[in-house]
């Protein structure tokens, strides 16, 4: 099989949770083990970390990554969803998993998984830890896909858990109730393994203590800790933080949660040496003002073009709007904004919250979840929302291009589908040497 021929079977012949949602989702970890065992338990060959949460995942694990990398480990990286290429999700000091080694892994195995129906992240799970094994990768560091305790990553022992922070998302899996999610996330809480809590409200702070003593796990509450003591947002891109222990550190994620996730990774890392990693105030410099060329993350507050200025995010739930529209508002040019949603998220809350002096361009992102770009429009309309509807991300983003000022100011998302249609779309352009959208030097696509 060519590598196209065996990501399709892969996305067709195993359900994919970004495309079909629930009908993906397979409860317990029954698969995983039988994976694992075949494979040898290759998680068991190195170090590894556990980033569990409903937001700021994808921020920590990749700044995590960068600074332990920055400190001359060899680090493997495992995070989803993709935005462009399934092989985005696998990575080894920032390189992505190559072609071949995808195309092998599904060739030499097939006659033994197929007979266990595995979900998409299941199977790839288990490639990636049978990967980080064959690689030799002193650390890894894992990113929770759905939940926690039931999560097929949970097979791991880490050095050290992380659990960012609750708020409501895929409610029909995990619980209807911040405490119930809290509980589902607090299960990657192992034995006698210390624990960093991002954020913490008075419903699930309970839930994390009593998992902790129930484990005899130290807990560690980064918002108690403070190892962040004051934060400057620069005028461009990125964030001065003043610390307590590590002095001013550069942060390239300009996103306004990056506040909270920086407050988290400084705590985990203080974990970290405490366990006898060798992390210098300049690895973590290093790690935290070049995690973008360091791991390939993409699409956190992500400037992709200038005059306008284009900025994309895949924040998609309530909690990170939050954030989001905190940071829209205080935008003061004409704003213009590209914005599609799937079908499985509090569509109302986002719109809610979303600026009403912008000019929409409702779209509908290229997965079988997508919100139906009129429907979107038509729900914007009760917030006082207006705008015209796309069906594609494309047209809706050509059209933003189309009607903006040099001086406006144009964000795309609502949704990781969103954003993904649109940095597929400008590789492709850039790939025929189309000239036309001045993306910015920066911009790694």
């Amino acid at each position: 099989m060519t590598y196209q021929e065996t990501i399709n079977y892969l996305f067709t012949s195993t359900p994919l949770f970004q495309n079909v949602g629930g009908d993906a989702y397979k409860e317990g970890l029954y698969n995983t083990n039988l994976l694992d065992n075949h494979f040898g338990h290759p998680h068991q060959r190195y170090k590894t970390i556990h980033v569990a949460g409903t937001n700021g995942k994808g921020s920590c694990t990749h700044t995590l990554a960068a600074v332990l990398q920055a400190s001359g480990l060899k680090v493997g990286l495992f995070t989803s969803p993709h935005l462009m290429d399934f092989r985005e999700r696998i990575r080894v000091n920032g390189k992505m998993v190559s072609e071949q080694y995808v195309i092998n892994f599904v060739e030499q195995n097939r006659d033994f998984f197929e007979p266990l129906h595995p979900s998409f992240f299941e199977l790839t799970t288990a490639l990636a830890f049978k990967y980080f094994a064959e690689q030799h990768v002193d650390v890894a560091v894992i990113e929770v896909g759905l939940g926690g305790r039931l999560d097929c990553t949970n097979i791991i022992s880490p050095e050290v858990c992380v659990i960012t922070n609750i708020s409501f998302d895929h409610v029909m899996f995990l619980g209807n109730t911040l405490a119930k999610i809290a509980s589902e996330k607090a299960g990657i809480i192992k034995a006698h393994v210390p624990v960093v809590i991002g954020e913490v409200i008075k419903e699930t702070r309970p839930i994390f203590e009593a998992k902790a003593q129930e484990m005899n796990a130290p807990v560690f509450f980064a918002e108690e800790e403070k190892e962040v003591i004051k934060h400057r947002i620069r005028k461009k891109d990125g964030i001065y933080y003043y610390t307590v222990t590590h002095g001013r550190i550069f942060g390239e994620l300009g996103g306004y949660c990056q506040q909270k996730n920086a407050n988290t990774i400084l705590c985990t890392i203080n974990r970290l040496k405490e366990k006898g990693f060798n992390i210098s105030d300049d690895d973590i410099r290093t790690g935290f003002a070049h995690v973008c060329e360091m791991t390939g993350l993409m699409g956190r507050w992500q400037t992709l073009r200038t005059n306008p200025r284009v900025v994309c995010d895949t924040g998609h739930n309530v909690g990170g709007f939050r954030w989001i529209t905190k940071q829209l508002n205080k935008v003061h040019a004409p704003m213009r904004i590209v914005f599609g949603m799937v079908n499985d998220k509090d569509i109302n809350g986002v719109l809610s919250m979303m600026p009403k002096r912008a000019t929409y361009y409702f779209c509908q992102a290229n997965v079988k979840r997508a919100l139906p770009h009129r429907e979107i429009k038509q729900k914007a309309s009760a917030y006082g929302l207006t705008g015209k509807s796309y069906q594609t991300v494309s047209d809706a983003y050509n059209a933003a291009i189309k009607d903006a000022q040099t001086e406006d100011f144009i964000y795309v998302g609502g949704s990781s589908f969103v954003v993904a249609d649109l940095l597929s779309m400008l590789n492709n352009d850039k790939e025929r040497g189309e000239k036309s959208l001045f993306l910015s030097k920066k911009t790694k696509i």
